[in-house]
């Protein structure tokens, strides 16, 4: 589709385990539309981080076709991807990946800076996220659950045309996550974000547009007469 941001065809991925190779991923097809988020649901090890990380370059499909803004995977060079993640992919991660040196707004700025940017909204996306006292802390001054949301305002900021979650209200507690998760997917629609999000929380799934269940290395759509 012409719209589709990342298309993905028949990727296969296998680890080697001593002699044996344990293949994670097979067959798997996916299409990535501007302004849509797709969540993506299966039990731990099924391959949700490994699928991640093939969309953002940081590993290679052992077979398979794999487009990423109209480019294929095999024109990008390793500086192209690292460009990318920079500007156009924003990737977060459960450890929420902040530097520990850096206060939570230098943080935000960095990435900012990363991106080419001399001007960010930083200060806003704190506001919004409810964590604007935490702007002068450093990580380890602040809660796990306000970790994860600077993490968010660090991804928001550089201005992606895509973002690759990985359980983002993993750290939250239950009254956080339901305060925050209208804010993210808020912040998504507005900047007209292309969304793929690994969760094992169903409400956070039923909020994204579409879901599918990654089962034996697969994408398929979820049965939604079945239980999480």
């Amino acid at each position: 589709m012409d719209d589709a941001l990342i298309q993905a065809r028949n990727l296969s991925r296998s680890y080697r385990n001593g002699r044996e190779q344990i293949t994670v991923l097979h067959g798997l097809s996916l299409e990535l539309r501007q302004g849509e988020a797709v969540a993506v649901i299966g039990p731990s090890g099924s391959g949700k981080s490994t699928l991640l990380n093939l969309l953002n370059g940081l590993i290679p499909p052992d077979s398979g076709e794999l487009q990423v803004f109209g480019r294929r995977r095999s024109t990008l060079t390793e500086r192209d991807w690292a460009e990318l993640r920079r500007t156009r992919i924003a990737t977060l991660f459960q450890d929420g990946n902040l530097i520990p040196t850096l206060t939570v707004s230098r943080n935000i700025a960095f990435r900012a800076g990363l991106a080419g940017l001399s001007q960010h909204d930083g200060e806003a996306l704190l506001e919004h996220l409810a964590i604007a006292d935490t702007a002068h802390r450093y990580p380890d001054q602040i809660s796990g659950g306000q970790r994860q949301r600077a993490a968010l305002a660090c991804a928001f900021v550089m201005q992606p045309d895509v973002m690759l979650a990985d359980e983002p209200t993993g750290s939250l507690d239950y009254a956080t996550a339901q305060r925050v998760a209208p804010l993210f997917f808020d912040a998504i629609r507005e900047r007209g974000l292309a969304a793929l999000i690994v969760t094992h929380n169903p409400e956070l799934a039923r909020r994204c547009d579409r879901i599918l269940e990654l089962r034996q290395g697969a994408l398929r759509p979820w049965d939604s007469a079945r239980s999480f």
